[in-house]
């Protein structure tokens, strides 16, 4: 019971609105007709925009959200392309500097090899150097020694010529001479 009299009064409040709109409809020129006709233009527009405009717009979307996609998936292969560039970059540094250091010490070596055997022809070298010096030395000092010889004999041969005051023979100057030689080997 209670509701009756709120629906009739709902019933008031709908009327009273449904006056209120017509008498807006009338005050602002509201024509029927005119408002279906906008209404059927604007479900046409809306239709053709659909068609014409929204669709290969969001087409063009999607295929820029897929060309993204694929971008930040190139992104990642190129990072680990780049990831394994910098590996084998560091191997092949890792390795020409193994080599670099094999060839410095073969070099080393060879250098070591080349002095060693420089020094032993040196070496070689000096001791010829001193060999011939020696020999070359004995054979001046024997030649001096025979020329002190020569001439310790003619001195001993004059002084004795003189003291005896004789002229010596061929075979006295040769006798005194062997005697000085002898005494000066001595």
């Amino acid at each position: 019971m209670t509701y009756i009299p709120l629906l009739a009064a709902e019933g008031g409040i709908v009327d009273g609105l449904a006056e209120s709109a017509r008498r807006t409809g009338e005050t602002f020129g509201f024509n029927a007709w005119l408002f279906f006709s906008q209404v059927i233009s604007f479900c046409i527009v809306a239709f053709l925009l659909q068609k014409f405009a929204y669709k290969p717009i969001l087409t063009v979307l999607e295929e820029r959200r897929k060309k993204i996609a694929d971008g930040l998936a190139n992104a990642e292969k190129i990072k680990q392309q780049l990831a394994e560039s910098e590996q084998r970059y560091q191997e092949i540094l890792t390795k020409a500097n193994t080599e670099a250091q094999k060839m410095i010490d073969d070099a080393r070596a060879s250098a070591a090899a080349v002095k060693e055997k420089e020094t032993q022809r040196a070496i070689g070298e000096a001791e010829q150097i001193l060999t011939k010096a020696r020999e070359a030395a004995a054979l001046e000092h024997t030649k001096m020694l025979t020329e002190l010889k020569r001439e310790v004999g003619r001195l001993v041969i004059g002084t004795t010529a003189k003291v005896t005051g004789k002229v010596l023979s061929a075979d006295d100057q040769k006798r005194l001479s062997e005697e000085a030689a002898r005494e000066v080997a001595a």
